[in-house]
Protein backbone atom coordinates (compact mmCIF):
# COMPACT_ATOMS: atom_id res chain seq x y z
CA UNK A 1 0.00 0.00 0.00
CA UNK A 2 1.20 3.48 -0.87
CA UNK A 3 1.58 5.72 2.19
CA UNK A 4 -0.34 8.54 0.59
CA UNK A 5 -3.02 9.64 3.03
CA UNK A 6 -1.39 12.72 4.55
CA UNK A 7 -0.09 13.99 1.24
CA UNK A 8 -3.41 13.59 -0.57
CA UNK A 9 -5.22 15.17 2.38
CA UNK A 10 -2.96 18.22 2.35
CA UNK A 11 -3.19 18.56 -1.42
CA UNK A 12 -6.98 18.33 -1.26
CA UNK A 13 -7.11 21.22 1.20
CA UNK A 14 -4.78 23.25 -1.03
CA UNK A 15 -7.06 22.70 -4.02
CA UNK A 16 -10.25 23.43 -2.06
CA UNK A 17 -8.85 26.76 -0.87
CA UNK A 18 -8.88 28.00 -4.45
CA UNK A 19 -12.47 28.92 -5.28
CA UNK A 20 -13.14 27.50 -8.75
CA UNK A 21 -16.88 27.83 -9.21
CA UNK A 22 -17.67 27.02 -12.83
CA UNK A 23 -18.01 29.94 -15.27
CA UNK A 24 -17.00 32.61 -12.74
CA UNK A 25 -13.30 33.02 -13.46
CA UNK A 26 -11.88 30.97 -10.61
CA UNK A 27 -11.20 28.09 -12.99
CA UNK A 28 -8.26 30.06 -14.40
CA UNK A 29 -6.67 30.46 -10.97
CA UNK A 30 -7.35 26.80 -10.22
CA UNK A 31 -5.65 25.67 -13.42
CA UNK A 32 -2.67 27.88 -12.59
CA UNK A 33 -2.40 26.31 -9.13
CA UNK A 34 -2.41 22.81 -10.64
CA UNK A 35 -0.03 23.76 -13.45
CA UNK A 36 2.45 25.43 -11.10
CA UNK A 37 2.36 22.48 -8.71
CA UNK A 38 3.20 20.04 -11.51
CA UNK A 39 5.87 22.25 -13.07
CA UNK A 40 7.78 22.36 -9.75
CA UNK A 41 8.17 18.57 -9.66
CA UNK A 42 11.75 17.57 -10.61
CA UNK A 43 10.58 15.28 -13.43
CA UNK A 44 8.74 18.10 -15.14
CA UNK A 45 11.55 20.56 -14.61
CA UNK A 46 13.61 18.08 -16.61
CA UNK A 47 10.78 17.42 -19.11
CA UNK A 48 8.84 20.71 -19.37
CA UNK A 49 7.09 19.68 -22.60
CA UNK A 50 5.42 16.83 -20.72
CA UNK A 51 2.99 19.38 -19.22
CA UNK A 52 0.39 21.05 -21.41
CA UNK A 53 -1.62 24.14 -20.43
CA UNK A 54 -4.50 24.06 -22.87
CA UNK A 55 -7.10 26.76 -23.35
CA UNK A 56 -10.54 25.38 -24.05
CA UNK A 57 -11.80 25.43 -27.63
CA UNK A 58 -14.94 27.23 -28.87
CA UNK A 59 -15.68 28.43 -25.36
CA UNK A 60 -17.55 31.56 -24.30
CA UNK A 61 -15.07 32.32 -21.52
CA UNK A 62 -11.34 31.90 -20.93
CA UNK A 63 -10.28 28.83 -18.98
CA UNK A 64 -7.73 26.04 -19.20
CA UNK A 65 -7.04 22.34 -18.84
CA UNK A 66 -3.80 20.96 -17.42
CA UNK A 67 -2.54 17.74 -19.01
CA UNK A 68 0.68 16.04 -17.91
CA UNK A 69 2.26 12.68 -18.61
CA UNK A 70 5.00 10.37 -17.38
CA UNK A 71 6.80 7.95 -19.68
CA UNK A 72 7.66 4.70 -17.97
CA UNK A 73 11.18 3.31 -18.17
CA UNK A 74 10.63 -0.25 -16.95
CA UNK A 75 10.33 -1.47 -20.54
CA UNK A 76 9.51 0.36 -23.76
CA UNK A 77 5.75 0.27 -24.34
CA UNK A 78 3.15 2.44 -26.03
CA UNK A 79 0.41 1.33 -23.62
CA UNK A 80 -1.01 4.35 -21.84
CA UNK A 81 -3.47 4.79 -18.98
CA UNK A 82 -5.49 7.98 -18.57
CA UNK A 83 -6.48 9.50 -15.22
CA UNK A 84 -9.04 12.26 -15.32
CA UNK A 85 -10.79 14.65 -12.96
CA UNK A 86 -12.40 18.08 -13.02
CA UNK A 87 -11.22 21.07 -11.02
CA UNK A 88 -14.38 23.22 -11.19
CA UNK A 89 -17.16 23.15 -8.61
CA UNK A 90 -20.76 24.21 -8.30
CA UNK A 91 -21.52 27.53 -6.59
CA UNK A 92 -21.32 28.36 -2.89
CA UNK A 93 -24.58 30.28 -2.41
CA UNK A 94 -26.13 27.29 -0.61
CA UNK A 95 -23.68 27.87 2.27
CA UNK A 96 -25.74 30.97 3.10
CA UNK A 97 -24.10 32.98 5.92
CA UNK A 98 -21.16 30.55 5.95
CA UNK A 99 -20.24 30.99 2.29
CA UNK A 100 -17.11 33.01 3.14
CA UNK A 101 -15.82 29.78 4.75
CA UNK A 102 -17.03 27.42 2.00
CA UNK A 103 -13.56 26.99 0.48
CA UNK A 104 -11.61 26.86 3.73
CA UNK A 105 -12.23 23.48 5.37
CA UNK A 106 -10.69 24.36 8.75
CA UNK A 107 -12.65 27.60 9.11
CA UNK A 108 -15.84 25.95 7.87
CA UNK A 109 -15.65 23.02 10.27
CA UNK A 110 -15.03 25.35 13.21
CA UNK A 111 -18.02 27.47 12.16
CA UNK A 112 -20.24 24.41 11.71
CA UNK A 113 -19.62 23.40 15.31
CA UNK A 114 -21.68 26.42 16.33
CA UNK A 115 -24.57 25.58 13.98
CA UNK A 116 -27.65 23.41 14.48
CA UNK A 117 -26.95 20.42 12.23
CA UNK A 118 -28.64 17.17 11.20
CA UNK A 119 -27.57 14.30 13.44
CA UNK A 120 -25.49 12.49 10.84
CA UNK A 121 -23.67 15.70 9.92
CA UNK A 122 -22.84 16.33 13.57
CA UNK A 123 -21.53 12.77 13.92
CA UNK A 124 -19.29 13.13 10.89
CA UNK A 125 -18.05 16.54 11.98
CA UNK A 126 -17.14 15.35 15.46
CA UNK A 127 -15.56 12.11 14.26
CA UNK A 128 -12.58 13.79 12.63
CA UNK A 129 -12.95 11.33 9.76
CA UNK A 130 -14.49 13.76 7.28
CA UNK A 131 -13.27 16.87 5.52
CA UNK A 132 -15.94 19.52 4.85
CA UNK A 133 -16.03 22.22 2.17
CA UNK A 134 -17.01 23.01 -1.38
CA UNK A 135 -15.19 20.65 -3.68
CA UNK A 136 -13.85 18.31 -1.01
CA UNK A 137 -16.07 15.57 -2.43
CA UNK A 138 -16.92 16.83 -5.91
CA UNK A 139 -14.16 16.37 -6.76
CA UNK A 140 -10.94 17.90 -5.55
CA UNK A 141 -10.12 14.85 -3.45
CA UNK A 142 -10.18 12.90 -6.70
CA UNK A 143 -7.96 15.46 -8.43
CA UNK A 144 -5.57 15.32 -5.47
CA UNK A 145 -5.40 11.54 -5.78
CA UNK A 146 -4.58 11.83 -9.48
CA UNK A 147 -1.91 14.46 -8.86
CA UNK A 148 -0.36 12.36 -6.12
CA UNK A 149 -0.08 9.42 -8.52
CA UNK A 150 1.39 11.68 -11.19
CA UNK A 151 4.04 12.78 -8.68
CA UNK A 152 4.64 9.20 -7.51
CA UNK A 153 5.24 7.86 -11.00
CA UNK A 154 7.30 10.89 -11.98
CA UNK A 155 9.58 9.88 -9.10
CA UNK A 156 9.41 6.18 -10.03
CA UNK A 157 9.14 5.90 -13.83
CA UNK A 158 10.98 2.60 -13.53
CA UNK A 159 7.76 1.14 -12.10
CA UNK A 160 5.86 1.80 -15.33
CA UNK A 161 5.96 -0.39 -18.40
CA UNK A 162 4.05 2.16 -20.41
CA UNK A 163 2.81 5.68 -19.82
CA UNK A 164 0.49 7.63 -17.55
CA UNK A 165 -1.46 10.71 -18.68
CA UNK A 166 -3.28 12.83 -16.09
CA UNK A 167 -6.00 15.22 -17.29
CA UNK A 168 -7.22 17.93 -14.94
CA UNK A 169 -10.06 19.59 -16.79
CA UNK A 170 -12.38 22.54 -16.29
CA UNK A 171 -16.11 23.04 -16.96
CA UNK A 172 -17.47 19.65 -15.97
CA UNK A 173 -20.29 21.26 -14.02
CA UNK A 174 -21.76 23.02 -17.05
CA UNK A 175 -20.93 22.21 -20.68
CA UNK A 176 -17.98 19.78 -20.50
CA UNK A 177 -15.93 22.08 -22.72
CA UNK A 178 -12.89 21.07 -20.72
CA UNK A 179 -12.85 17.39 -21.56
CA UNK A 180 -14.14 17.99 -25.10
CA UNK A 181 -11.16 20.28 -25.66
CA UNK A 182 -8.81 17.83 -23.95
CA UNK A 183 -9.71 15.17 -26.52
CA UNK A 184 -7.91 17.26 -29.14
CA UNK A 185 -4.78 17.32 -26.99
CA UNK A 186 -5.00 13.56 -26.36
CA UNK A 187 -5.11 12.97 -30.11
CA UNK A 188 -2.06 15.23 -30.53
CA UNK A 189 -0.18 13.45 -27.75
CA UNK A 190 -0.91 10.12 -29.38
CA UNK A 191 0.44 11.37 -32.71
CA UNK A 192 3.56 12.85 -31.11
CA UNK A 193 4.39 10.01 -28.71
CA UNK A 194 2.72 6.93 -30.16
CA UNK A 195 0.52 6.51 -27.08
CA UNK A 196 -1.88 3.56 -27.16
CA UNK A 197 -4.73 4.45 -24.80
CA UNK A 198 -5.88 1.21 -23.19
CA UNK A 199 -7.94 2.36 -20.20
CA UNK A 200 -9.14 5.42 -18.30
CA UNK A 201 -9.96 6.06 -14.65
CA UNK A 202 -12.24 8.94 -13.73
CA UNK A 203 -12.10 10.15 -10.12
CA UNK A 204 -15.55 11.63 -9.62
CA UNK A 205 -17.30 11.24 -6.30
CA UNK A 206 -19.38 8.35 -5.02
CA UNK A 207 -21.99 8.43 -2.27
CA UNK A 208 -24.46 6.09 -0.53
CA UNK A 209 -27.31 4.98 -2.77
CA UNK A 210 -29.80 4.76 0.11
CA UNK A 211 -29.99 5.32 3.87
CA UNK A 212 -27.81 2.82 5.69
CA UNK A 213 -25.83 1.89 2.57
CA UNK A 214 -22.31 0.97 3.72
CA UNK A 215 -20.93 0.10 0.28
CA UNK A 216 -18.22 2.12 -1.44
CA UNK A 217 -18.90 1.88 -5.13
CA UNK A 218 -16.61 1.59 -8.12
CA UNK A 219 -18.40 2.09 -11.43
CA UNK A 220 -17.73 0.45 -14.78
CA UNK A 221 -18.97 2.76 -17.51
CA UNK A 222 -21.42 5.58 -16.97
CA UNK A 223 -25.00 6.68 -17.38
CA UNK A 224 -25.94 8.78 -20.41
CA UNK A 225 -27.83 12.05 -20.03
CA UNK A 226 -30.16 13.79 -22.47
CA UNK A 227 -32.25 16.94 -22.23
CA UNK A 228 -35.45 16.29 -24.18
CA UNK A 229 -37.34 19.55 -24.57
CA UNK A 230 -40.83 20.53 -25.68
CA UNK A 231 -42.14 23.69 -27.29
CA UNK A 232 -45.93 23.94 -26.98
CA UNK A 233 -48.33 26.30 -28.66
CA UNK A 234 -51.93 26.82 -27.58
CA UNK A 235 -54.60 29.14 -28.92
CA UNK A 236 -54.41 32.58 -27.38
CA UNK A 237 -57.57 33.91 -25.78
CA UNK A 238 -58.77 36.70 -23.47
CA UNK A 239 -59.16 35.25 -20.00
CA UNK A 240 -62.74 36.51 -19.86
CA UNK A 241 -63.63 33.95 -22.53
CA UNK A 242 -61.06 31.35 -21.57
CA UNK A 243 -62.79 28.38 -23.20
CA UNK A 244 -62.56 30.02 -26.65
CA UNK A 245 -58.88 29.06 -26.74
CA UNK A 246 -56.50 26.80 -24.88
CA UNK A 247 -53.65 27.81 -22.60
CA UNK A 248 -50.33 26.10 -23.53
CA UNK A 249 -49.53 25.96 -19.81
CA UNK A 250 -52.52 23.67 -19.41
CA UNK A 251 -51.02 21.30 -21.97
CA UNK A 252 -47.57 21.57 -20.40
CA UNK A 253 -48.97 20.67 -16.98
CA UNK A 254 -50.38 17.45 -18.42
CA UNK A 255 -47.09 16.76 -20.19
CA UNK A 256 -45.13 17.06 -16.95
CA UNK A 257 -47.68 14.90 -15.18
CA UNK A 258 -47.15 12.25 -17.85
CA UNK A 259 -43.32 12.36 -17.96
CA UNK A 260 -41.91 13.48 -14.60
CA UNK A 261 -41.24 10.63 -12.15
CA UNK A 262 -42.70 8.10 -14.60
CA UNK A 263 -41.15 4.67 -13.82
CA UNK A 264 -42.05 3.50 -17.33
CA UNK A 265 -39.30 5.82 -18.54
CA UNK A 266 -36.60 4.23 -16.38
CA UNK A 267 -34.00 2.39 -18.46
CA UNK A 268 -32.92 -1.01 -17.10
CA UNK A 269 -29.70 -2.65 -18.25
CA UNK A 270 -27.56 -5.33 -16.61
CA UNK A 271 -29.85 -5.30 -13.59
CA UNK A 272 -29.43 -1.57 -12.94
CA UNK A 273 -32.13 1.04 -13.42
CA UNK A 274 -31.91 4.75 -14.13
CA UNK A 275 -33.92 7.23 -12.12
CA UNK A 276 -36.98 8.49 -14.04
CA UNK A 277 -37.09 11.82 -15.87
CA UNK A 278 -37.86 14.97 -13.95
CA UNK A 279 -38.52 18.51 -15.17
CA UNK A 280 -35.65 20.97 -14.86
CA UNK A 281 -37.49 23.99 -16.26
CA UNK A 282 -41.10 24.75 -17.11
CA UNK A 283 -42.22 28.17 -18.29
CA UNK A 284 -44.40 29.99 -20.78
CA UNK A 285 -42.74 32.40 -23.19
CA UNK A 286 -45.00 35.36 -22.55
CA UNK A 287 -42.68 38.38 -22.18
CA UNK A 288 -44.97 40.65 -20.11
CA UNK A 289 -48.27 40.66 -18.26
CA UNK A 290 -51.48 40.82 -20.30
CA UNK A 291 -55.00 39.46 -19.75
CA UNK A 292 -54.50 37.02 -22.60
CA UNK A 293 -53.21 33.49 -22.26
CA UNK A 294 -49.71 32.75 -23.45
CA UNK A 295 -49.02 31.86 -27.07
CA UNK A 296 -46.42 29.23 -26.22
CA UNK A 297 -44.62 27.38 -23.44
CA UNK A 298 -41.35 25.54 -22.99
CA UNK A 299 -40.32 22.66 -20.77
CA UNK A 300 -37.34 20.33 -20.55
CA UNK A 301 -36.57 17.19 -18.59
CA UNK A 302 -33.49 15.41 -17.36
CA UNK A 303 -33.41 11.96 -18.96
CA UNK A 304 -30.88 9.26 -18.01
CA UNK A 305 -30.14 6.23 -20.20
CA UNK A 306 -28.22 2.98 -19.80
CA UNK A 307 -28.99 1.23 -23.08
CA UNK A 308 -31.51 3.40 -24.92
CA UNK A 309 -30.20 5.53 -27.75
CA UNK A 310 -31.17 9.19 -28.28
CA UNK A 311 -33.38 7.99 -31.13
CA UNK A 312 -35.14 5.51 -28.82
CA UNK A 313 -35.86 8.31 -26.36
CA UNK A 314 -37.40 10.53 -29.06
CA UNK A 315 -39.73 7.74 -30.16
CA UNK A 316 -40.81 7.02 -26.58
CA UNK A 317 -41.34 10.65 -25.65
CA UNK A 318 -43.30 11.42 -28.79
CA UNK A 319 -45.72 8.71 -27.70
CA UNK A 320 -45.83 10.13 -24.17
CA UNK A 321 -46.50 13.62 -25.56
CA UNK A 322 -49.37 12.32 -27.68
CA UNK A 323 -50.90 10.69 -24.60
CA UNK A 324 -50.46 13.88 -22.59
CA UNK A 325 -51.94 16.03 -25.36
CA UNK A 326 -55.01 13.81 -25.61
CA UNK A 327 -55.40 13.81 -21.83
CA UNK A 328 -55.23 17.60 -21.82
CA UNK A 329 -57.89 17.89 -24.52
CA UNK A 330 -60.13 15.38 -22.75
CA UNK A 331 -59.82 17.29 -19.49
CA UNK A 332 -60.39 20.60 -21.24
CA UNK A 333 -63.56 19.26 -22.85
CA UNK A 334 -64.83 17.87 -19.56
CA UNK A 335 -64.30 21.16 -17.75
CA UNK A 336 -65.77 23.17 -20.63
CA UNK A 337 -68.94 21.08 -20.66
CA UNK A 338 -69.22 21.35 -16.89
CA UNK A 339 -68.84 25.14 -17.05
CA UNK A 340 -71.34 25.44 -19.93
CA UNK A 341 -73.91 23.55 -17.90
CA UNK A 342 -73.33 25.78 -14.86
CA UNK A 343 -73.65 28.96 -16.94
CA UNK A 344 -76.52 27.77 -19.14
CA UNK A 345 -74.51 28.32 -22.31
CA UNK A 346 -74.50 26.17 -25.44
CA UNK A 347 -71.55 23.83 -25.99
CA UNK A 348 -69.52 24.24 -29.16
CA UNK A 349 -67.59 21.36 -30.68
CA UNK A 350 -63.94 21.01 -29.64
CA UNK A 351 -62.05 20.35 -32.87
CA UNK A 352 -58.43 20.37 -31.72
CA UNK A 353 -56.53 17.12 -32.18
CA UNK A 354 -53.23 16.01 -30.62
CA UNK A 355 -50.36 17.09 -32.85
CA UNK A 356 -46.81 16.15 -31.95
CA UNK A 357 -43.74 16.54 -34.15
CA UNK A 358 -40.13 15.65 -33.54
CA UNK A 359 -38.03 18.64 -34.62
CA UNK A 360 -36.51 16.74 -37.54
CA UNK A 361 -40.02 16.01 -38.81
CA UNK A 362 -41.07 19.63 -38.46
CA UNK A 363 -37.98 20.91 -40.24
CA UNK A 364 -38.50 18.47 -43.13
CA UNK A 365 -42.19 19.42 -43.38
CA UNK A 366 -41.42 23.15 -43.57
CA UNK A 367 -38.55 22.62 -45.98
CA UNK A 368 -40.83 20.67 -48.31
CA UNK A 369 -43.51 23.35 -48.07
CA UNK A 370 -41.37 26.51 -48.32
CA UNK A 371 -38.05 25.35 -49.79
CA UNK A 372 -35.05 27.66 -49.87
CA UNK A 373 -37.04 30.61 -48.56
CA UNK A 374 -37.56 28.84 -45.24
CA UNK A 375 -34.01 27.43 -45.13
CA UNK A 376 -32.38 30.81 -45.73
CA UNK A 377 -34.67 32.58 -43.28
CA UNK A 378 -33.87 30.12 -40.49
CA UNK A 379 -30.15 30.34 -41.20
CA UNK A 380 -30.27 34.12 -40.92
CA UNK A 381 -32.46 33.91 -37.81
CA UNK A 382 -29.93 31.67 -36.05
CA UNK A 383 -27.06 33.95 -37.01
CA UNK A 384 -28.88 36.96 -35.58
CA UNK A 385 -29.85 35.02 -32.46
CA UNK A 386 -26.20 34.21 -31.79
CA UNK A 387 -25.67 37.93 -31.11
CA UNK A 388 -28.14 37.91 -28.21
CA UNK A 389 -26.20 38.02 -24.94
CA UNK A 390 -26.91 35.66 -22.04
CA UNK A 391 -29.05 33.31 -24.14
CA UNK A 392 -28.11 29.79 -23.12
CA UNK A 393 -28.20 26.79 -25.44
CA UNK A 394 -31.56 25.62 -24.15
CA UNK A 395 -33.41 28.88 -24.69
CA UNK A 396 -31.60 29.38 -28.00
CA UNK A 397 -33.04 26.09 -29.23
CA UNK A 398 -36.52 27.04 -28.01
CA UNK A 399 -36.39 30.35 -29.87
CA UNK A 400 -35.40 28.56 -33.07
CA UNK A 401 -38.36 26.20 -32.74
CA UNK A 402 -40.64 29.13 -31.96
CA UNK A 403 -39.56 30.84 -35.18
CA UNK A 404 -39.95 27.66 -37.23
CA UNK A 405 -43.50 27.16 -35.93
CA UNK A 406 -44.49 30.54 -37.37
CA UNK A 407 -44.03 28.98 -40.81
CA UNK A 408 -46.60 26.23 -40.20
CA UNK A 409 -49.68 26.66 -42.38
CA UNK A 410 -51.78 24.99 -39.69
CA UNK A 411 -51.56 27.16 -36.56
CA UNK A 412 -53.60 24.91 -34.28
CA UNK A 413 -52.03 23.82 -30.97
CA UNK A 414 -48.93 21.67 -31.37
CA UNK A 415 -46.09 20.09 -29.40
CA UNK A 416 -42.57 20.04 -30.85
CA UNK A 417 -40.04 17.63 -29.29
CA UNK A 418 -36.31 18.32 -29.59
CA UNK A 419 -32.97 18.26 -27.76
CA UNK A 420 -31.71 21.57 -26.45
CA UNK A 421 -28.41 20.82 -24.74
CA UNK A 422 -25.38 18.58 -24.47
CA UNK A 423 -25.77 14.82 -24.77
CA UNK A 424 -23.46 13.07 -22.33
CA UNK A 425 -23.15 9.63 -23.93
CA UNK A 426 -23.74 6.42 -22.03
CA UNK A 427 -20.82 4.00 -21.83
CA UNK A 428 -21.12 0.27 -21.30
CA UNK A 429 -17.96 -1.54 -20.18
CA UNK A 430 -18.83 -5.23 -20.39
CA UNK A 431 -15.64 -6.94 -21.54
CA UNK A 432 -16.62 -6.95 -25.19
CA UNK A 433 -13.04 -6.38 -26.37
CA UNK A 434 -9.50 -6.89 -25.08
CA UNK A 435 -9.10 -3.42 -23.55
CA UNK A 436 -12.40 -3.68 -21.69
CA UNK A 437 -11.63 -7.16 -20.40
CA UNK A 438 -8.16 -6.14 -19.24
CA UNK A 439 -9.57 -3.10 -17.44
CA UNK A 440 -12.25 -5.16 -15.70
CA UNK A 441 -9.72 -7.80 -14.69
CA UNK A 442 -7.36 -5.13 -13.36
CA UNK A 443 -10.18 -3.59 -11.34
CA UNK A 444 -11.23 -6.91 -9.82
CA UNK A 445 -7.64 -7.70 -8.83
CA UNK A 446 -7.10 -4.22 -7.41
CA UNK A 447 -10.16 -4.52 -5.19
CA UNK A 448 -9.00 -7.91 -3.91
CA UNK A 449 -5.61 -6.40 -3.09
CA UNK A 450 -6.93 -3.31 -1.28
CA UNK A 451 -10.14 -4.55 0.37
CA UNK A 452 -8.39 -6.13 3.41
CA UNK A 453 -7.11 -2.65 4.36
CA UNK A 454 -10.60 -1.16 4.50
CA UNK A 455 -13.55 -2.01 6.73
CA UNK A 456 -16.43 -1.27 4.34
CA UNK A 457 -17.33 -3.33 1.25
CA UNK A 458 -15.91 -2.05 -2.04
CA UNK A 459 -18.56 -2.97 -4.60
CA UNK A 460 -18.62 -2.63 -8.39
CA UNK A 461 -21.63 -1.50 -10.41
CA UNK A 462 -22.10 -1.06 -14.13
CA UNK A 463 -23.10 2.58 -14.55
CA UNK A 464 -21.83 5.68 -12.79
CA UNK A 465 -25.21 7.25 -11.94
CA UNK A 466 -24.41 10.96 -12.33
CA UNK A 467 -23.34 13.19 -15.19
CA UNK A 468 -19.57 13.12 -15.61
CA UNK A 469 -16.81 13.76 -18.10
CA UNK A 470 -16.26 10.01 -18.31
CA UNK A 471 -19.06 10.06 -20.90
CA UNK A 472 -16.70 11.57 -23.47
CA UNK A 473 -14.04 8.87 -23.48
CA UNK A 474 -15.96 6.41 -25.67
CA UNK A 475 -19.25 5.92 -27.50
CA UNK A 476 -21.62 3.00 -27.08
CA UNK A 477 -24.17 4.61 -29.45
CA UNK A 478 -24.11 3.85 -33.15
CA UNK A 479 -24.19 6.53 -35.86
CA UNK A 480 -28.01 6.58 -35.99
CA UNK A 481 -28.13 7.37 -32.28
CA UNK A 482 -25.69 10.26 -32.61
CA UNK A 483 -27.45 11.50 -35.76
CA UNK A 484 -30.65 11.77 -33.72
CA UNK A 485 -28.86 14.17 -31.36
CA UNK A 486 -27.44 16.31 -34.15
CA UNK A 487 -30.56 16.42 -36.32
CA UNK A 488 -32.92 17.24 -33.46
CA UNK A 489 -31.00 20.00 -31.71
CA UNK A 490 -32.12 23.29 -33.31
CA UNK A 491 -28.93 24.98 -32.14
CA UNK A 492 -26.63 22.37 -33.69
CA UNK A 493 -23.77 23.90 -35.62
CA UNK A 494 -24.41 27.42 -34.33
CA UNK A 495 -24.97 27.65 -30.57
CA UNK A 496 -24.04 24.05 -29.86
CA UNK A 497 -21.64 21.52 -31.38
CA UNK A 498 -19.81 18.42 -30.19
CA UNK A 499 -17.26 16.65 -32.35
CA UNK A 500 -18.27 13.06 -31.65
CA UNK A 501 -15.54 11.88 -34.01
CA UNK A 502 -12.99 13.04 -31.44
CA UNK A 503 -14.65 10.73 -28.92
CA UNK A 504 -14.57 7.83 -31.38
CA UNK A 505 -10.91 8.59 -32.03
CA UNK A 506 -10.04 8.12 -28.32
CA UNK A 507 -12.54 5.30 -27.65
CA UNK A 508 -11.07 4.04 -24.40
CA UNK A 509 -13.00 2.08 -21.74
CA UNK A 510 -13.46 4.01 -18.51
CA UNK A 511 -14.15 3.19 -14.88
CA UNK A 512 -14.77 5.52 -11.94
CA UNK A 513 -12.73 5.27 -8.74
CA UNK A 514 -13.53 8.37 -6.76
CA UNK A 515 -13.78 9.90 -3.28
CA UNK A 516 -16.60 8.83 -1.00
CA UNK A 517 -18.74 11.17 1.03
CA UNK A 518 -22.04 12.94 1.45
CA UNK A 519 -23.99 15.95 0.21
CA UNK A 520 -22.23 16.71 -3.04
CA UNK A 521 -23.58 20.03 -4.40
CA UNK A 522 -24.97 20.83 -0.93
CA UNK A 523 -23.84 22.97 2.00
CA UNK A 524 -22.67 20.02 4.10
CA UNK A 525 -20.49 18.57 1.33
CA UNK A 526 -17.88 16.35 2.93
CA UNK A 527 -15.54 13.52 2.03
CA UNK A 528 -14.48 10.53 4.09
CA UNK A 529 -10.74 10.96 4.56
CA UNK A 530 -9.63 7.32 4.72
CA UNK A 531 -11.41 6.12 1.60
CA UNK A 532 -10.87 9.27 -0.42
CA UNK A 533 -7.24 10.00 0.48
CA UNK A 534 -5.89 6.50 1.08
CA UNK A 535 -8.02 3.82 -0.54
CA UNK A 536 -8.79 5.66 -3.80
CA UNK A 537 -5.13 6.38 -4.68
CA UNK A 538 -4.19 2.80 -3.87
CA UNK A 539 -7.01 1.28 -5.89
CA UNK A 540 -6.08 3.46 -8.85
CA UNK A 541 -2.40 2.62 -8.42
CA UNK A 542 -3.18 -1.10 -8.44
CA UNK A 543 -5.27 -0.74 -11.61
CA UNK A 544 -2.42 1.13 -13.33
CA UNK A 545 0.09 -1.51 -12.30
CA UNK A 546 -2.03 -4.36 -13.61
CA UNK A 547 -2.86 -2.65 -16.89
CA UNK A 548 0.71 -1.64 -17.70
CA UNK A 549 2.86 -4.25 -16.00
Amino acid sequence: MLLCREEVFALTKKLVQTNSVVNLGGEIEMSQVVHDWIKKLPYFKKNPTFVRYQQTIDDDIERYNVIAFVKGTKEPSDKTVLLMGHMDTVGIEDFNHLKTHACNPDELMNALKLEPLPTIVTEHLESGEYLFGRGTLDMKSGVASNLYLLKYYSEHPEKLKGNLVVITECDEEDGSRGILSALKELITLREENGFDYIGAVNADFVTPRFDGDENRYIYKGTVGKLLPSFFITGEEVHVGTCFDGIDPNFIVAELTKQISYNPDLCNEAYGEVTVPPVSLKQTDLKPTYTVQTALSAFVYYNFFVHSWSPQDVLVMLKEQAEIAFQNALDEFKRKYEQYSKLSNQPVREITWKPRVYIYEELDALLTDEHGETYINHMKKFKEDLMAVKDLDTRMFAARVVEEACKWMSDQQPVIILFYSSLYSPRIEVTGKDENEQNLLNALDEAIKQVQPAYEHPIVTKNFFPYISDASFMALSDDEDGIDAVMNNNPGWGTKHFVNYEDIRAINVPVINIGPYGYDGHKQYERTEIKFSHEIVPNLTHEVIQRLLN
